[in-house]
């Protein structure tokens, strides 16, 4: 009957979007697009030879990379994630996607991504990008998330490395300008995820998994928070103190650095118990400050990309 096989052709359809959905949820969409945009702005500060079709295939081995890392995590997270009401209905979890499954596809990805990432940009690049998918999905996932309060601070690396990622991409070198871009990175990490485990400080707890203001508490937890902010608001200037970009760019940075310290010292003088929308706010803002910062290096690029064409 034509209107049952309609129908039929239909329902199949629809269940093939809805595995490819859960299939992409598996790479964590917000935190590789954070991972992307970032190797992107690596590579648009970089200085060397990289053709506009090579550059859009290696951001995008960039970001399977990123997204094979999501799935590996997931993989190996989903007894945990099952415990958490955050994380509990992601694929695996929830049953949408098998573990055999999630670990075969991330595996496949980092593979894919690695050696495109060789063949589109050099070696080098793609050196780094397996070492960030090991790096978070073994040495992070696998170990330190669970050992030590400290987890998200060493473990924050591996999503500081894409800007290294896409200057080396362009460039062929490990040069010391996008490990400034690193840094900020990785000081924003730990105060943008303790802010969020505040909120979510029961999820870990039932996950066992020793996040700071499980293990340290609530008040120790705000001044971890507090002393990161120190460092971090002065160090979103060292790309305009260093020549890397220029002042525009560098008043913007100190302008969202001291916003982050203002909202991190609000946090830290609220009493204990009652900061539940100061470490809302902060996090809010995290999110806020670092895609500004990288918008900023962004355009500061792009104007010198412009004034230099000009000139020349």
């Amino acid at each position: 009957m034509p209107i049952a096989d309609s129908f039929i052709a239909r329902t199949a359809l629809v269940f093939k979007f809805s595995r490819a959905a859960h299939f992409i949820a598996l790479t964590k969409p917000r935190v590789m697009s954070l991972a992307v945009f970032t190797a992107l702005v690596g590579m648009a500060l970089a200085s060397g030879e990289l053709s506009f079709g090579r550059a859009v295939i290696a951001i995008s081995a960039i970001a399977v990379g990123a997204g094979s890392a999501g799935a590996l995590n997931m993989w190996h997270d989903a007894p945990h994630d099952a415990k958490m009401a955050r994380t509990s209905k992601r694929p695996l979890p929830s049953g949408a996607v098998s573990s055999t499954e999630a670990l075969a596809f991330g595996l496949v990805l980092a593979v894919l991504s690695v050696g495109v990432l060789a063949i589109s940009a050099n070696p080098l690049a793609a050196a780094l990008l397996a070492t960030t998918i090991i790096y978070y999905s073994v040495f992070y996932t696998m170990w330190l998330k669970f050992v030590t309060p400290q987890n998200i601070v060493i473990g924050g690396a591996a999503g500081a490395f894409p800007p290294v990622i896409g200057w080396t991409a362009v460039s062929g070198t490990l040069d010391w300008e996008p490990w400034l871009l690193f840094l900020i990175i990785f000081l924003w990490t730990p105060p943008h995820f303790w802010a969020l485990a505040l909120l979510k400080s029961s999820d870990y707890a039932a996950a066992r998994i020793p996040m700071l203001p499980v293990v340290a508490g609530e008040a120790a937890t705000k001044r971890h928070i507090l002393a990161y902010a120190v460092v971090l608001a002065p160090l979103g200037a060292a790309p305009w103190l260093t020549g890397l970009t220029g002042m525009a760019y560098g008043f913007l940075a100190i302008a969202l650095g001291a916003e982050f310290l203002r909202r991190s010292w609000v946090l830290f003088r609220t009493p204990v118990d009652v900061s539940r929308a100061p470490a809302k706010a902060l996090f809010g803002f995290s999110i806020v400050y670092l895609y500004a910062i990288f918008i900023a290096l962004l355009i500061d690029a792009a104007i010198g990309w412009v004034l230099g064409s000009a000139g020349g």
